[in-house]
């Protein structure tokens, strides 16, 4: 009986396989895409962040400290903008 029962569901089985094969790809590739949007928003955010503080702190702040500031805030404008690049050019394919 046991033998029976397991042969009943060998078809689902199969079937359940190429669900899993066709489907996950297909919800994998958004989210990926939403991945890299959501990173290239806070890099920005954060070059923002920053880019204001040394606005508003540019009198009392040391040269030094500034081009520090500076720095954070140009690698984290130009991650952002290509997280946001790769995100286009992921959801084009």
């Amino acid at each position: 009986m046991a033998r029976d029962a397991g042969k009943e569901w060998m078809p689902a089985v199969r079937n359940s396989g190429a669900f899993v094969k066709h489907v996950v790809p297909a919800a994998v590739k958004p989210l990926h895409s939403l991945w890299h949007e959501f990173l290239g928003f806070i890099f920005l955010l954060i070059a923002a962040a920053v880019a204001f503080k040394m606005w508003r702190g540019a009198a009392t702040t040391s040269p030094g400290m500034m081009m520090l500031a500076g720095f954070l805030a140009f690698v984290s404008v130009g991650y952002g903008i290509s997280s946001i690049l790769k995100a286009r050019s992921i959801s084009r394919r």
